[in-house]
């Protein structure tokens, strides 16, 4: 299992900022891949969401590096997204 990190917890980017509100996470050999559904509470982008696919190494920090999945990685993200609702329902726009 990956690390408990708490949600919501704050996010900033230079174009915004907001919640990481769900978390789905996976605690693989290498690193901790995490897709987060981020709600944008700023008030330009109020009320708008996007998602991030990131991973954190098994320290906890946050990785600035592309995102790598392997079957593993899939099968064990896919398990970790029963648990966060709307995020689920956001990616199943992406892929219909």
């Amino acid at each position: 299992m990956p690390a408990a990190r708490k949600v919501p917890r704050p996010f900033a980017m230079h174009w915004g900022s907001g919640e990481i509100v769900e978390e789905a996470a996976f605690s693989s050999e290498h690193h901790e891949p995490a897709i987060q559904l981020l709600a944008y509470t700023d008030p330009e982008n109020a009320g708008s969401f996007s998602i991030r696919f990131c991973s954190y190494n098994h320290r906890g920090a946050f990785q600035r590096s592309p995102l790598m999945l392997g079957r593993a990685e899939i099968d064990g993200l896919r398990e970790a997204l029963r648990a966060t609702p709307a995020l689920r329902e956001f990616l199943k726009r992406l892929v219909d």
